[in-house]
């Protein structure tokens, strides 16, 4: 279906003027409301079909299948992928290196053309793409809506920013000499997105990889295979040679592995957890038989992230910012803030409004668009209720702690908040990826701080405060990638907030901003006599 509420307009192969943000969608607005029920029926008739690899541009099948489930729903299949295997890694791998020899040798302009065409076709189904969303993986409307937004983003700034790459210029020119500095293509890389942000990841790693001329096997998570799969159909009608982008759903476990450690793969582009990322990492250190190169890889990992309330604190502010960032898609982003440190002379006047306003959030199907929806699958679930029980050895439980039954046997879970938990405890520590929030007191200002860096990570982190010396303070100690003053610290936003963190949370890759695609070239300096 079009979505016609969009006022931004239909984009085109050539980029109109400065990049600007793709607005969200209102669905207080009746007519929004309706188009978005209407989405939702219209996947709904799609769900269960079939989806092949895709290898070079031709479809395959294999023995093993990949069935997606609604998280909501687990009875109801969503599409059945094929499941690629060892012995498919180095089919994809032909098929990349192949397409590769063209592919790099395009114009910037016309990799970049592709982007904007595949974007405008997103801006168009956008509502179509957020539906397929809600049904994979559980996300509310204004989740799904965001997570669209925010892939148009990618493909819109990434093809500006190729092409201010391919004008680059060395800063001198020399006496006699014509200087030249090309940014060229790595290669072939792995792309294995997570499932949390199954467009807006997906797309934006993908589309950075190929936009600056390299080719990609794309590993989608098994919890997310379809939205990738619909995408990789948007890529082929907006011109997409075959081979580009091979999709290749399979486990990471054997395909996956395969890959990371082919000695023809340049690079690995992973969002996920911290245990595989490292994995990964140290997958492809390895030097093998045939390889000419260091691997390169760009990675997006974990957080335990934290929002420091001060006593000077607008503390309504503060609770809807908390809320809105612990609780927002169940949890499940590495942004999410899962620690409130809040200073001791505010600290019970905080708690009790936190337990009022999370009262207030609704548990219940996506489709419905309650506040909270599922977990993403029975692991998961259990992974969560376990470290409930630990937190209720650890602090004092406010709010939630259980798993609601509900009519369809969905993954739920209530949005649970322990307060006077101690810095070092485990749910304090540990990325949970759910909807748990830690309640931290903080002895003074300094204290908080220390709080906050305490853990491995260093991703988000947000500071509500009215005071101009705290703000420049933390600027320069709060030790996180992305850093906020009174605002939640989740929502990144393509342009204005590069993203990527510190430490455990990765290699501050700061997608979304002007130096991403360096990661995926390599500098060339070419000089000519006169």
């Amino acid at each position: 279906m079009t979505a016609t509420f969009v006022s931004t307009p239909a984009g085109s192969r050539v980029p109109r003027g400065d990049f600007v943000n793709e607005p969200f969608v209102d669905f207080k607005a009746a007519g929004n409301a309706r188009a978005m029920e209407s989405a939702l029926e219209e996947a709904a008739f799609h769900l269960g079909r079939e989806y092949d690899l895709i290898l070079g541009g031709r479809r395959m099948k294999t023995a093993e299948r990949i069935h997606s489930v609604n998280p909501a729903r687990p009875s109801q299949v969503v599409g059945v992928h094929q499941k690629a295997g060892i012995e498919h890694a180095q089919l994809a791998m032909d098929a990349a290196l192949d397409a590769f020899e063209s592919w790099s040798r395009t114009t910037a302009e016309q990799r970049a053309g592709v982007l904007l065409a595949a974007a405008e076709r997103l801006r168009r189904r956008k509502l179509e793409f957020a539906a397929w969303e809600t049904f994979e993986v559980g996300k509310n409307w204004a989740e799904a809506d965001a997570d669209v937004g925010e892939a148009i983003d990618f493909l819109e700034f990434y093809a500006r920013q190729a092409l201010r790459l391919a004008a680059a210029v060395p800063p001198i020119q020399y006496p006699g000499e014509r200087d030249e500095l090309l940014y060229i293509p790595l290669g072939v890389g792995a792309v294995i997105p997570p499932w949390n942000f199954p467009l807006a990841i997906m797309a934006g790693m993908t589309a950075a990889s190929i936009v600056t001329g390299n080719t990609v096997v794309l590993k989608p998570s098994s919890d997310a295979p379809t939205v990738a799969a619909k995408f990789v159909e948007v890529l082929e009608e907006a011109g997409l040679p075959d081979g580009v982008v091979n999709f290749c759903p399979g486990s990471g476990a054997s395909f996956g592995n395969a890959i990371v450690e082919h000695p023809s793969t340049r690079f690995i582009a992973f969002t996920g957890s911290k245990a595989v990322g490292l994995e990964i990492h140290e997958r492809a250190a390895r030097v093998r038989p045939g390889q000419i190169w260091i691997k390169r890889t760009i990675l997006e990992m974990g957080g335990k992230d934290a929002i420091l309330v001060c006593e000077d604190a607008d503390l309504d502010a503060a609770v809807e910012g908390v809320t809105a960032s612990a609780f927002g898609f169940s949890g499940q982003k590495c942004s999410a803030c899962s620690r409130a440190i809040v200073e001791a002379p505010v600290y019970d006047a905080f708690v009790e409004r936190l337990r009022a306003r999370v009262a207030k959030l609704t548990v219940g199907n996506p489709a419905a668009n309650h506040n909270l929806g599922p977990v993403i699958n029975r692991a998961a679930l259990e992974s969560i209720l376990g470290y409930i029980e630990t937190g209720k050895k650890e602090g004092r439980l406010i709010a939630g702690g259980h798993a609601p039954a509900m009519a369809d046997g969905g993954y739920y879970i209530e949005p649970t908040v322990f307060a006077d938990v101690l810095p070092d405890a485990l749910i304090a520590q540990q990325e949970i990826f759910g909807p748990v929030l830690a309640v931290i007191k903080a002895g003074s200002f300094e204290d908080g701080l220390a709080i906050a860096n305490s853990t491995e990570y260093g991703l988000t982190g947000a500071l509500y405060t009215a005071s101009r010396e705290r703000i420049d303070r933390a600027r320069r100690e709060f030790h996180v990638g992305n850093l906020y003053f009174n605002r939640k610290c989740t929502g990144a936003m393509v342009g204005a907030h590069p993203f990527g963190g510190f430490n455990m949370s990765g290699t501050d890759s700061k997608a979304g901003g002007p130096d991403y695609l360096y990661l995926f070239t390599q500098a060339k300096s070419v000089v000519e006599k006169l």
